[in-house]
């Protein structure tokens, strides 16, 4: 909804409640709650989903990579510019 460009393809799991999100602004709007960002040790997470072919990247495998290891599609490579929202430095 907030950002609809073809390369926006992936949905985070949040850590603060485990649901998935296309972005921070729909966790905003939807959930019940502030977000909290997955904490550094928790790089080996499942928290990435491809929504074109439903593979499930952990997340230090999403921050490596500009496109889908399962089908190659590509991400948005603007998503990096807020990666701080989702996951801690």
């Amino acid at each position: 909804m907030h950002y609809r460009t073809p390369l926006d393809v992936v949905a985070i799991k949040f850590a603060c409640c485990g649901e998935f999100y296309p972005c921070h602004l729909c966790h905003a709007e939807a959930a019940d709650h502030v977000a909290a960002q997955w904490p550094v040790g928790s790089r080996d997470e499942p928290a990435v989903l491809c929504g074109v072919c439903g593979n499930l990247l952990a997340i230090t495998e999403y921050l490596g990579v500009g496109s889908c290891p399962g089908c190659a599609a590509a991400f948005n490579p603007g998503c990096k510019l807020h990666t701080e929202l989702y996951f801690q430095a």
